[in-house]
Parts: C-alpha cells; sequence; structure tokens
C-alpha cells in the first residue's frame, strides 16, 4: 500500500484537507491550533490506487508538545513515498514554514507545495511567493471548498510506484480503546504494537482525536483505534467533539476494550460500560496499572471492580500493565475469540431443543392463573446475536427471566462474554398485532 504525509505548520488547514482526500470527517478540525496531536492514517482510492494518508501535527508549533508532534511526524515520513507540504499563502510564509520547508530538504522525499485556502483564481495572486522555497509549482487547492483536489493527487500519483499489491480479502478486526482520560489507553496501544504511535503524556486529555493503527496479530489483521479520553462533562468545546469523535468509533467497531485504572476506579466507569453495554459490541474490560496493585490488595480490588461493573459481568476482564507488557496477548487473544463468537450462528434445531431444557430448569412465569408459552426460537441476526422466541404473551416476559434465558445461551451455546439479544414475537390466539419486545444484555 502506498502512504503519503500531510505536513504544515499549526492552523494551516492539514485535517480539513485530510478530511476532504479521505470522503470523511476523520480528524477534528478547528478554527485553534495544536488539534491535532498524533498522526492520523486514513486509507483513501484513487483511480485504483490505494493509499495510506497521514495527517501529522502541526510542526514548529512552539509549545510543549513540539517535540513529541515533530517525533510523529519523523514517524510518518518513514516509507512515505510523497509528502503534501501545506501552506496558507494568504497570512505569508512564517518563520515556521520556513523551518518546516528546511526541515523537508533533509529528509529527502519527493514534496508537493500546496497553497491551501485558494478558493478562487483571483486568489492566485498569492502564490508567487511559495515558489521560493524551492520545491517547484505550487498548486492552489480549498480543502473548504474541495477546489484542485484532483489536481493535487495526480500530482501524487507521479511519485507512487506501480500499483501491484494485493488487496488483503479479510476484513480486519476493530477494536476502539475507551476509558476516561489518563488510564493508559496510548501507553497500552504503543505497547501492543511496540511502537510510540501515541503520544503519551501524564496530563489529561493528551490524545484530542481517534487514532487508528493498523497491527497484525498471529495472522489476523487489526484496527486498534485510540479515542479521546471521556469525561463526565468536557472542559472545552473540542474536547466536547473528541467525544463525539469517541461514541462514533464504538458504533465503527468490532469489539471495544474498556480501559480503566486499577488503583482509581470511579463512579464514571459505569457511564462507559454503559455507553459499552448499549452499543451492542462484545467488550473486554482491561484493567490497566495491575502492577500498582499491592498483593496483599488483590482481590479485594477485583471484588470492588466486580460490584461497579455487575451489569455486564458477561464481559471478561484482562490485568494488564503497559509499562511492563503485563497482559498484552491476553487482550489481542480474548478479542480474537470475542470476535468468533460474535458472529457465530446456531441452529434452528439445536435452539429448539435446549428451548425445551430451559423451560424445565426455570418455571416460566404464571400470570393469574396464565403461563407463559415459548412455542419456537430462532437465530435472526449474528454480530450481536440475536435470537427471535414466539410466544403466547410478551407482556408475560419479566426482566428476571429474560435475564435467566441469556445468561442460558451464553452459558450453554458457548457465547460466553458475548452481548446477546432477545425479540419476543406474539403468535396464537391471545396475539395482540404488535411486533414485541426487544431486549439486549
Amino acid at each position: 500500500m502506498h502512504k503519503v504525509a500531510i505536513v504544515g505548520r499549526p492552523n494551516v488547514g492539514k485535517s480539513s484537507l485530510f478530511n476532504r482526500l479521505v470522503g470523511r470527517r476523520e480528524a477534528v478540525v478547528a478554527d485553534f491550533p495544536g488539534v491535532t496531536r498524533d498522526a492520523k492514517e486514513g486509507l483513501m482510492l484513487y483511480h485504483n490506487h490505494r493509499i495510506t494518508l497521514i495527517d501529522t501535527g502541526g510542526l514548529w508549533s512552539g509549545d510543549e508538545w513540539e517535540q513529541a508532534i515533530r517525533q510523529k511526524a519523523e514517524w510518518a515520513m518513514e516509507g512515505a513515498q510523497a509528502v503534501i507540504f501545506v501552506l496558507d499563502p494568504r497570512e505569508g510564509l512564517s518563520a515556521a514554514d520556513y523551518e518546516v520547508a528546511e526541515w523537508l530538504r533533509r529528509v529527502g522525499k519527493p514534496v508537493i507545495v500546496v497553497a491551501n485556502k485558494i478558493d478562487s483564481p483571483k486568489h492566485d495572486v498569492y502564490l508567487a511567493e511559495l515558489w521560493g522555497l524551492g520545491f517547484g509549482e505550487p498548486l492552489p487547492v480549498s480543502a473548504e471548498h474541495a477546489r484542485g483536489l484532483d489536481d493535487l493527487m495526480d500530482r501524487v500519483l507521479e511519485h507512487l510506484p506501480a500499483d501491484d499489491e494485493d488487496v488483503p480479502e479479510v476484513a480486519p478486526i476493530r477494536i476502539s480503546l475507551i476509558g476516561r482520560p489518563n488510564v493508559g489507553k496510548s501507553s497500552l496501544l504503543n505497547a501492543i504494537t511496540h511502537t510510540e504511535r501515541a503520544i503519551v503524556a501524564d496530563q489529561p486529555g493528551t490524545t484530542r482525536d481517534s487514532l487508528d493503527v493498523e497491527w497484525d496479530y498471529g495472522g489476523q489483521r487489526f484496527v486498534l483505534v485510540d479515542t479521546a479520553g471521556i469525561r463526565k462533562k468536557p472542559d472545552t468545546a473540542i474536547e466536547d467533539y473528541a467525544i463525539q469523535r469517541s461514541e462514533a468509533a464504538i458504533e465503527r467497531s468490532d469489539l471495544i476494550w474498556l480501559v480503566v485504572n486499577a488503583t482509581d476506579l470511579g463512579d464514571h466507569e459505569l457511564k462507559l460500560a454503559n455507553l459499552a453495554y448499549e452499543s451492542g459490541k462484545p467488550v473486554i474490560v482491561v484493567v490497566n496499572k495491575w502492577d500498582l496493585v499491592p498483593d496483599e490488595d488483590l482481590k479485594s480490588t477485583e471484588k470492588e471492580l466486580n460490584q461497579k461493573l455487575h451489569h455486564i459481568s458477561y464481559a471478561p476482564r484482562v490485568y494488564t500493565s503497559a509499562i511492563n507488557d503485563y497482559g498484552i496477548h491476553d487482550m489481542l487473544a480474548e478479542a480474537m475469540k470475542l470476535y468468533e463468537k460474535w458472529q457465530s450462528r446456531i441452529p434452528t434445531a439445536e435452539l429448539n431443543r435446549w428451548l425445551e431444557v430451559w423451560q424445565m430448569r426455570q418455571a416460566v412465569p404464571n400470570f393469574h392463573g396464565k403461563k407463559l408459552k415459548m412455542y419456537f426460537m430462532t437465530q435472526v441476526e449474528t454480530a450481536p446475536p440475536t435470537f427471535a422466541i414466539f410466544c403466547n404473551r410478551a407482556d408475560f416476559v419479566t426482566r428476571a427471566y429474560e435475564g435467566f434465558l441469556q445468561n442460558r445461551i451464553r452459558e450453554d451455546l458457548q457465547l460466553a462474554g458475548i452481548p446477546v439479544r432477545l425479540k419476543w414475537k406474539e403468535k396464537g390466539p391471545y396475539k395482540r398485532g404488535k411486533k414485541g419486545e426487544e431486549a439486549e444484555a
């Protein structure tokens, strides 16, 4: 796959251009500098070329993140066939622009100078100064109005080798890491991939946008998504939008790693657990910083964790430490196992044999001498496994009995750790003409 990096000083429109090229709002965009810190990847297709586009943070920002952002940009340069150097010519060239240009000359990659925010031909007069950077003809584009994007990509293609790579047929497993700020999500991502892909700092809120990283483990492809920490009350508008981006990342994921701090388990974990629970995705509770728990407190800490997260008691726990790599392989192995279960399909004949067994194990609800009757059960969906049960009265189904059936499905049908949905459909003389009710656990 081809690789192209987007670089430039802060607030010249790199993320806006990145979003335009990949065709969706992958990167957070704001009117002030310093929003993007990590190097964010996105896949785009252009004239049958599969291109990994990398959005980097603003270089030579002059703030506390300058060195970390430059390190991520240097990583983005490794293996890149071309570099898109974004500038805002209407503001004129700044000292930071010249610093970036000098750095690019040392890197030695093909550079395409892009004059962003050139909304119409009358603004082309701003291009003259950019010739002096020594990278050839600058291209006028407008990320906001989608002007000049085809010309830009045609220029990019000039630097790409022939595309004879086979496209993998197996889709990767997409996993989102969620948690409140500073629980170690980015550190875990770096420990898994054996890289420094994500910026790590003691300051909460370091990650401002979701970060996708492709990874291969045991022949299985993964896309690991490091999301922004989710607070109870966001402090800023950009933080609020980052939370929305995290929630969108969860919706696009196949599995969720709910990362909690073993030494600081708060009430906010309940909200995050509910968020994971409602998504219908398999959840693995990753208890990070387990190495900081004293030996004499291990059992009490584990008990407290189970009490707070009792409503997702079905979700497996993995105890980890990003510092010493403890439990890292367990995270991936458990994810592979749950993903296979999440997509499993149970034969109808087997379901109905078990339905008879379950009715004998636990008496069905009885209302004023009338019993709930379950006639038939079949699986109607996968991912998550969803089962329809045909009965005489859906309103006779109690929450306790529904929970009993969901637990039996997980335990007896080898679906441990998987959320299960039930749909109740009425048939027979008591049918009231409604579709029934749906439950999830």
